[in-house]
């Protein structure tokens, strides 16, 4: 096998445009599988860091419009008696939490910036892990009273002072609505991704109810579910009980549901191109077959000589399967340090991080050495049934 195997490499130094005709297709294939599935791999891992990881046991409960009986559409109040019917009737709920969004301009001496302003209960930011680098959180008292505190995050407070450090404690003007008020800086929040969450400055909730909008109603609503692992079933169980106890449709999603979808979609489009991908490997093995075909046909006399001598059809069958599996082998090998190489400089033009998949190395390899020897087969059997005379006298 070993002298088959060295007798095909120099086969194909012999015969090198040929040989290289015959590797390009495999190479390609190779290639293009690692790409398209590190490519997959790395628009999932995107996916996950531009949502992080936080707040994938929460799901979301805002208004939905539905029309009952053909009249007017109907809301749904979001109150104390919403949020006691839901935690006392739906299981696998570890605490509720409401708020409110609204626009806002923020000032500070002359630095103003525009933020998205969420009026959030106590717990809220702890429960969601957003993690403080300066100052503290909101405390039960801060809530409770409706006092007049706000954290910031990371952009905003630079935005806002030449150091988000010095921040803290400083006095800043929110302009809501047309309404000045005054807040004190009790937090800075740390640079970070996180979840569904997209306010820039919070505020208490009871401040919000109290003064800026004289209504207990919540816009949104947080449902912290007791794992992660229950969020998504979670969405389908919210759902159907708000469905049945409002007599509308209410919009309930989670990060957790999101991400699956995301991660579904990329990895279906992932197994779509990469079975587009695989039908070159294909190609190129018909290839291989062609030319181990014309291969047969060169070298009719050598196969006489050999069958002469006393090789039998096993050894003429395995010389020429080694030669086109070979083919592949080689192929296989310069496609994944092909394809290895591409996704490098992916990364590097996109800025993207991209990590080559090694099962998809190893699958690739694999099927393209099989294909090598499926379409080796045919040749090697018809250089194996011909008659040794009329191969010699040819």
């Amino acid at each position: 096998m070993l002298e088959d195997f060295i007798y095909a490499l120099q086969g194909f130094k012999r015969n090198r445009t040929r040989t290289f005709l015959s590797l390009l297709g495999v190479i390609i294939g190779v290639a293009a599988v690692i790409v398209i599935t590190s490519m997959g791999n790395s628009s999932t891992k995107q996916v996950q860091d531009t949502f992080g990881t936080s707040g994938l046991d929460v799901v979301s409960i805002s208004q939905g419009f539905m029309r009952r009986g053909g009249q007017n559409s109907v809301t749904v109040t979001f109150d104390e008696k919403f949020r006691e019917d839901m935690f006392d009737n739906v299981p696998n709920i570890k605490k509720i939490w409401y708020k409110n969004s609204l626009s806002t301009t923020l000032t500070y001496r002359d630095a103003s910036a525009t933020a998205s302003c969420s009026a959030v209960e106590y717990g809220y930011l702890e429960m969601y892990n957003m993690d403080i680098e300066e100052g503290r959180y909101f405390s039960v008292t801060d809530n409770e009273e409706g006092l007049q505190r706000i954290i910031l995050t990371h952009d905003l407070a630079e935005n806002l002072f030449e150091d988000a450090k010095e921040a803290v404690g400083k006095n800043i003007m929110l302009v809501a609505d047309k309404v000045t008020f005054g807040f004190q800086v009790i937090g800075v929040l740390k640079d970070q991704t996180v979840g569904m969450e997209t306010g820039t400055a919070f505020i208490p909730r009871g401040f919000y109810a109290k003064k800026i909008a004289p209504n207990p109603a919540a816009a949104t609503v947080f449902v912290q579910v007791t794992s992660a692992e229950k969020s998504t079933e979670m969405v389908s169980t919210l759902t159907t009980y708000c469905t049945m106890t409002t007599g509308t449709s209410l919009r309930v999603n989670s990060m957790q549901t999101m991400l699956e979808q995301m991660s579904s979609i990329t990895n279906t489009m992932s197994v779509l191109l990469a079975a587009v991908a695989a039908i070159s490997l294909l190609v190129g093995g018909i290839g291989i077959m062609n030319i181990m075909i014309v291969t047969v046909t060169e070298r009719r006399q050598e196969i006489g000589i050999r069958k002469a001598l006393g090789a039998n059809p096993k050894d003429i069958i395995q010389q020429f399967l080694i030669e086109s599996a070979s083919i592949t082998i080689i192929g296989g090998f310069i496609g994944i340090l092909s394809g290895t190489l591409i996704s490098v400089v992916v990364e590097v033009v996109r800025h993207m991080s991209i990590t080559v998949s090694i099962p998809a190395c190893i699958i690739s390899f694999v099927f393209s050495v099989f294909v090598g020897i499926f379409f080796g087969l045919n040749p090697a059997i018809r250089a194996s049934k011909l008659d040794p005379v009329e191969a010699l006298a040819s």
